[in-house]
């Protein structure tokens, strides 16, 4: 008897049948059962949970034995897993990164997608491109959700004339000059609908142009006009002060030249919703003192061809800090974690947000979201629930995702299983049994599969 005709009958019988995880439960409701369920809401955890799920959609979230549970359902025992909401990373670069190259000729439906996949098997439903988008492709996969993480995007961010994002990306950048060409290339980006604005507010240590005060002012009003949000990229206290006073809504790193004082907490009281990314992944060269031991799981193997995993572990080998550019990285990195700290203690908004795809990003996307949360629980303070709330709830607001970053009745059914509980350790976020976007098995198999005949086919990188 086949499986569908065996499922059927037992509905017909009025009775729950059960399945393990493995099992995709289409147009029905689906109680998964006994595990420890964090929430996302920063509460404590419901131990020996029960999570109802119908389509893609959380019906029902409680103990189990409290939740009702209809005639016919399909019941998955999670006994001994923890089940947090699906993670979403909020700075990315997407397109640009393939295997071991890095360039513009990159930026192709196939890579994004497969991109989009590789954020999924980590457990990422969500993803914002920061300002390098090329062409309209990235609008098309917005507007199609792809089976991966759904991808949003700032479309063109704003620099002066070849002075944005770095390396190959650069081009990308809309490169102004005056407020009036400013203000039209916002509306440009408005009647595209994008989801947020991005700036590079940066000299890169003397190296480019930063864009002006006046031209930000411009971008920031008329973005507001428009009911778009504006990220900005910084490095220096001062001009996070100004950006501030402009009306920024966010930055896309946090300070690095100088510790956080009064002044900054003062403005940020008046403006309670602002929020800070710390690219902890794109810093941990400078963060790290030693070889990481997260380079030895296997699940690095899964995703990643040997040779990437080499090259990722050449970056801490050797004694950089000797170099006065690594030594200077090294300093704003132990900056970054002290105002982290800093701004998590005043209640300052807090969200992952990796770099994932940029220069110092790499190709490790969705690693590079876990490790983000990792370093800032392990270096910046942070409990393991607040990194998860960094990770899920704060990001889904920061983006407009109102059906994701939690687990609740209502709610997209996003979420990763896991085998073993993150609030005893961080690390175990990286422990994955099984993900669930928009109610499916995610087929991380399948992927895995796709991804080891690829590197088995690539010269030099197995």
């Amino acid at each position: 008897m086949s499986a569908a005709k065996m499922i059927s009958l037992l509905i017909v019988a009025g009775l729950a049948f059960a399945v393990d995880a493995t099992t995709q439960v289409r147009g029905q409701t689906a109680v998964f059962e006994g595990a420890r369920l964090i929430t996302g809401d920063g509460g404590p955890p419901i131990e020996n949970s029960a999570l109802a799920v119908e389509g893609n959609r959380i019906t029902a979230v409680g103990r189990r034995g409290a939740v009702t549970i209809p005639p016919g359902a399909a019941r998955v025992d999670l006994s001994g897993k923890t089940v947090i909401p699906a993670l979403i990373d909020a700075h990315v670069h997407m397109g640009y990164r393939k295997g071991l190259t890095f360039g513009p000729e990159n930026y192709t439906r196939e890579n994004l997608l497969d991109t989009l996949n590789r954020f999924a098997y980590y457990g990422v439903a969500a993803i914002l491109e920061t300002g390098t988008a090329r062409g309209d492709l990235a609008y098309q996969l917005r507007a199609e959700m792809p089976q991966g993480a759904l991808f949003r995007t700032a479309g063109r961010g704003f620099g002066m004339p070849n002075a944005g994002p770095g390396g190959p990306m650069r081009d990308s950048a809309y490169g102004v000059t005056t407020e009036a060409e400013a203000r039209t290339d916002v509306q440009e980006l408005a009647a595209k609908k994008v989801d947020m604005i991005k700036i590079w507010v940066d000299d890169r240590n003397g190296t480019v142009e930063k864009l002006k005060p006046n031209l930000y002012r411009a971008i920031i009003d008329e973005a507001h006009k428009h009911n778009i949000r504006v990220l900005a990229h910084i490095v220096d206290l001062a001009d996070v002060k100004d950006l501030l006073r402009a009306g920024v809504d966010g930055f896309a790193h946090m300070i690095r030249d100088k510790d956080v004082d009064d002044e900054l907490f003062a403005l940020l009281k008046a403006r309670p919703n602002v929020f800070f990314e710390q690219t902890l992944w794109g810093e941990r060269r400078a963060i790290y003192a030693s070889r990481p031991a997260w380079l030895d799981e296997p699940l690095l193997r899964e995703t990643f061809s040997s040779k990437e995993i080499e090259l990722l572990g050449e970056e801490f080998s050797g004694n950089p800090e000797n170099a006065p550019a690594a030594q200077r990285a090294r300093t704003m990195g132990q900056v970054n974690l002290r105002n982290t700290a800093r701004l998590n203690a005043a209640g300052v908004m807090l969200a992952v947000g990796t770099d994932s795809g940029g220069v110092t990003g790499e190709q490790f996307f969705g690693l590079g979201t876990h490790i983000e949360m990792e370093l800032q629980v392990t270096r910046a303070g942070l409990t393991p629930m607040q990194a998860l709330v960094a990770g899920t709830r704060t990001p889904a607001q920061i983006l407009g995702f109102d059906q994701l970053g939690a687990i609740a009745p209502g709610k997209s059914a996003d979420f990763i299983v896991l085998n073993a509980n993150p609030l005893d350790n961080i690390a175990n976020t990286r422990k994955i049994n099984k993900v669930y976007l928009r109610g499916q098995d995610f087929p991380r198999a399948e992927m895995r599969a796709k991804w080891q005949a690829e590197f088995d086919r690539m010269p030099g990188t197995r």
